[in-house]
């Protein structure tokens, strides 16, 4: 009879049909077209090497493929709610807040898409060239040295083998590309970045930050920076982009590139080098060993709509599917070098994924103020960095949370009445007084039992092997949400907020859309998968920078992370290439 690894290596061989010619052999090729996908292609396109960029999903042109974006609310069948029977039919995807009559072509639908929840998990995705970055709530802020310090200061995970310095030029790099808007707040926690002007608090919002400086030395309230031109520099003009325009309509694809999307940015940029093949539509099944090289000589596609399976070469591969997909993706390339998934000698690939905590929500009224109300929109609002922990263990819980603020007053109508008193009482419109609200960021602790795997029996009708997700909360998260509670609570009444209420939505893990890990960074091969330039301990030309590659979560939004990763990346990666190491 024979073994597991034996059939997995048979498979591997039975496949191996495609050899390499001009047409498919590349420099380069990046698995996925989102957030760090796309910056990946720009940086190795710019480099002048040839790039094949691979994405699952359909085909999606900035401006030609955002067939709502300049709909009027009346133009919608169902004024933007999304029909009940679609709602029944994808149960995961209709509890994003995202997912829209105006955006719901840019989710997956559940039943075309299915994963085994071990424990309830709701895994969002968007399958299109762009990825996510087309409905991200692009909030961007840096991670500081106390970040990278966190599991060896907390005695949680491994080391980073990183340190801000390290990327610290790449945010900056990064960071003048996209366009991001911000205050400089001097905050060692939260350090300030290469900033277009901020947008302003409303009045509100600006009373609690006075408050909560009044009564917190340690505590701060600031504007949540964002993705989003709000001065358009000569690099965001030859992008083609221009000035936000505030329509707050993001998630249907900008018409004005106002805020960043590969769509808008990367991708863009990196067809205008000359070197980019972009190939949608591209499902991959696995990455290419080649024993007697000992390296990846490419990679093992399906067509998504033939099923047709072709075979791509090239020198160095960037993994970018998507924190999950990555997992996927290399669990699911064996050979007989690496019979549990490449690069995975030391049994943790799919293992410590971990998250972020969104399911804590308080709310209050404000009664001061009411000779001001709000005009306009705004992309984003206030936002207060982590306080909890920072200096020292001074609570019951590892690590900590951050927090998002708005403050809004809505108009109230009077629909009493008929004809004439109903025209008089409809148009006698009067002010709420001012309702605040603020959520929870929490970091979690990564855990060796918070895991993806193999299905071994179901399989997608792409012949995949089915996704298990094993992730869950643990007690750290429960006390979080209780200190978040007791904590806002405080600085509501002290703010004079009135009518508090706090609510914990218990929403399984992945709607935070936040889902990293699987394939850390480390300085030990034993006990991560990475080294420092996100590159596999054993496959030198193998390198995952999206989320998969987060040794831990810290609080902060983690997409500038990955960007910035992916060019520090990149640029080592395309250096190594040109000294012939790769």
């Amino acid at each position: 009879m024979r073994t597991g690894t034996e059939k997995q290596y048979k498979k591997s061989i039975i496949n191996y049909s495609t050899m390499p010619t001009e047409s498919n052999t590349f420099d380069v090729i990046v698995i996925g077209s989102g957030m760090s996908g796309g910056w990946a292609a720009k940086e190795f396109t710019g480099k002048g090497l040839k790039t094949l960029v691979l994405e699952r999903g359909r085909n999606v042109e900035h401006l030609k493929d955002y067939p709502t974006t300049n709909k009027y609310p009346w133009e919608f069948p169902h004024h933007g709610q999304v029909p009940l029977a679609i709602q029944e039919e994808n149960p995961v995807i209709s509890r994003c807040y995202a997912y829209r009559e105006d955006a719901m072509h840019f989710f997956v639908k559940d039943t075309e898409h299915p994963y085994v929840q071990q424990k309830p998990f709701d895994w969002i995705r968007g399958y299109q060239v762009g990825g996510k970055s087309l409905m991200w709530a692009r909030q961007t802020q840096r991670w500081s040295q106390f970040d990278f310090d966190g599991p060896a200061r907390d005695g949680f995970a491994v080391e980073w083998p990183i340190s801000y310095q390290d990327i610290a030029p790449w945010y900056s790099y990064v960071e003048k590309f996209v366009g991001i808007s911000g205050n400089k707040d001097g905050l060692p926690h939260l350090p300030d970045g290469e900033f277009l002007p901020a947008l302003d608090l409303n009045c509100v919002e600006d009373f609690f930050k006075s408050s909560v400086a009044e009564n917190y030395k340690d505590r701060q309230v600031i504007y949540g920076r964002c993705a989003h031109i709000t001065d358009p520099q000569p690099i965001h003009l030859e992008q083609g982009r221009a000035q936000c325009q505030k329509r707050t309509l993001c998630q249907r694809g900008c018409p004005f590139g106002g805020y960043f999307s590969s769509n808008s940015s990367t991708i863009p940029w990196a067809q205008k080098s000359g070197n980019l093949t972009l190939r949608a539509n591209s499902i991959v099944e696995s990455l290419i060993y080649d024993d007697q090289q000992q390296k990846v000589t490419g990679v093992r596609v399906i067509d998504s709509v033939t099923k047709k399976v072709t075979e791509y070469f090239a020198r160095v591969v960037f993994v970018n599917a998507g924190a999950i997909n990555t997992n996927l993706i290399l669990l699911n390339s064996t050979s007989r070098r690496f019979p549990n998934g490449l690069g995975n000698d030391n049994g943790l690939l799919g293992k410590y994924i971990a998250f972020h905590i969104y399911r804590g929500k308080i709310s209050a009224t404000y009664d001061g103020h009411k000779d001001f109300t709000m005009e306009g929109r705004r992309p984003t609002s206030a936002y207060l960095p982590r306080f909890r922990n920072l200096h020292k263990q001074e609570t019951n819980f590892l690590r900590g949370y951050a927090a998002g603020f708005s403050a809004s007053r809505n108009t109230r109508n009077n629909s009493d009445g008929y004809g004439s008193a109903l025209k008089d009482n409809l148009a006698a419109s009067e002010l709420t007084s001012w309702h605040v609200s603020s959520h929870i960021m929490g970091e979690t602790i990564p855990k060796e039992t918070n895991m993806v795997s193999l299905s071994k029996d179901q399989k997608d009708e792409w012949g995949m092997p089915l996704l298990n997700i094993d992730v869950a909360y643990d007690d750290n998260d429960e006390k979080m949400i209780v200190d978040f509670f007791e904590q806002f609570t405080e600085m509501f009444t002290k703010a004079g907020f009135t009518n508090i209420k706090t609510s914990d939505s218990h929403q399984a893990p992945g709607l935070d859309i936040h889902e990293m890990g699987g394939v850390r960074m480390g300085k030990d091969p034993a006990t991560s998968l990475l080294n420092k330039w996100n590159q596999m301990h054993n496959v030198k030309n193998v390198f995952i920078t999206d989320g998969a590659c987060m040794t831990s979560t810290s609080t902060q939004n983690p997409s500038l992370t990955y960007m910035a990763m992916t060019a520090r990346a990149a640029d080592y990666a395309a250096a190594e290439m040109k000294k012939g190491v790769l």
